[in-house]
């Protein structure tokens, strides 16, 4: 292998049981016992962004396919000194990883200290706009919901204790990185409503049994949306905690994805002007 670009001195892997490289070894069932405090980032936009200062998380090392390294040359000079770069040829990397590995590109990063409920409250804007989420289990989902906070401006997302984990590799792969970025809280879910309104948050339960309509909905200062997973939904205990609003559909449906709730609601939210109270 070589290389013609000043500053990279990546790590040959030629041994697929290299234990230099033990973190990313059968990355599946990794995935699903955890890795206390560790994740992996995979494919190029993601691990850019988790090297981007707008991160929140902190790079461990990288393990690349050979043929993915010059590409990735500016995001290797701007790594903290002395992170490892392992390089390794595409079936070795496939066999490390445990499956075929087509983006060629992962990396191991630390998960930042949480913040409490009460430090994302703090300083509470009229323009804020909060995420609620509450019982979402499909890492694609919360994905989604990471993405759609992200690309609407949400100072935060804060999760109920029945969610699943927003670091599990395909959560930050479908936010495009979003999870890395952006600050997140987990609390009970009446615990988080009830600090939410003490913060003078104004807080929204999206339901399909709300008589409120999103689209007749007028914001006069900063405010939360909560959202329930599909099926289920919101407990209804929690529901009555909050503003009950619907999104008016057509055909008989009652509901939409999750995902696709949190962007149609987000959207109204974040470009109508706010209302006088």
């Amino acid at each position: 292998m070589q290389w013609e670009i000043e500053q990279i001195d990546p790590i040959i892997i030629d041994d697929p049981e290299d234990p230099r490289v033990a973190a990313y070894r059968d990355i599946r069932e990794r995935d699903l016992t955890g890795r206390q405090g560790l994740f992996i980032a995979e494919g190029e936009v993601v691990v850019r962004g988790l090297a981007s200062a707008a991160s929140r998380c902190r790079p461990l090392s990288l393990l690349l396919a050979e043929k993915r390294v010059a590409a990735l040359t500016d995001v290797i000079q701007a790594l903290p000194p002395a992170t490892p770069v392992y390089v390794a040829r595409q079936p070795v990397l496939d066999r490390i990883a445990g499956f075929e590995l087509h983006r060629g590109i992962l990396a191991l990063g630390e998960k930042p200290a949480p913040p409490s409920l009460a430090e994302l409250l703090a300083d509470v804007g009229p323009q804020d706009v909060f995420v609620v989420a509450s019982g979402i289990g499909n890492h694609d989902n919360m994905g989604g919901l990471f993405r759609n906070a992200a690309a609407f401006g949400a100072k935060a997302v804060l999760l109920d204790a029945t969610c699943c984990d927003p670091f599990y590799r395909k959560a930050i792969r479908v936010s495009v990185g979003a999870v890395l970025r952006t600050p997140f809280a987990i609390a009970e879910g009446e615990v988080i409503v009830d600090a939410l309104q003490q913060a003078g948050v104004e807080v929204l339960a999206l339901t399909p049994s709300a008589t409120e309509r999103l689209s007749d909905y007028r914001r006069t200062g900063p405010v939360a949306l909560v959202l329930g997973s599909e099926g289920p939904g919101l407990p209804r205990k929690l529901i009555d905690r909050c503003r009950p609003i619907g999104i008016a559909m057509a055909g008989g449906f009652d509901s939409l994805n999750v995902a696709a709730t949190s962007a149609v609601a987000l959207h109204h939210l974040t470009t109508t002007a706010l209302a006088r109270g």
